[in-house]
């Protein structure tokens, strides 16, 4: 009889993707539903929005698509998503013509702020429900520790 593998790292791994999977797909559904938005598009204006004036206080394309976790087409796609809702707008960096910065409008932060409480909400619901499963348990509470309340 053959003897079952130890769980090890490529266990919690799965559970891990499984548990990013199952939040980001709750909190996909209450943006859609709220605010017509999508995680994607909410994490970029949410990472946007924390640009300033000044020295290194702007991203360049490049560098939000190293902060979304995305290839350089599917950022220029979310961008240009974003900036026909009126919610971004591009402009040549100032030093390097080469660079584009991008700028959250007025409106894009006026829903950024309607959509921060919806996204709160469904993250806190999907680790509570996360939370009642044995195998996510350990891992909601590591997340709950990097910030805690």
């Amino acid at each position: 009889m053959s003897k079952m593998p130890t769980p090890g790292p490529a266990q919690g791994w799965c559970a891990l993707q499984a548990l990013h999977d199952r939040i980001e797909t709750h909190i996909e559904r209450a943006l859609q539903a709220e605010h017509d938005l999508s995680v994607r598009e909410y994490s970029a204006l949410n990472v946007l929005i924390g640009q300033h004036p000044g020295d290194g206080g702007h991203l360049r394309m490049n560098q939000l698509a190293e902060s979304l976790v995305l290839s350089q087409s599917a950022t220029t796609r979310l961008v240009t998503r974003l900036e026909e809702r009126g919610l971004l707008e591009r402009y040549l960096c100032p030093d390097d013509r080469r660079g584009i910065y991008t700028d959250v409008t007025e409106t894009g932060r006026e829903l950024l702020a309607r959509a921060r409480p919806t996204n709160d909400k469904a993250l806190d619901e999907a680790l509570s429900e996360a939370e009642r499963n044995d195998e996510y348990a350990p891992l909601v509470a590591a997340v709950r520790a990097l910030h805690p309340a």
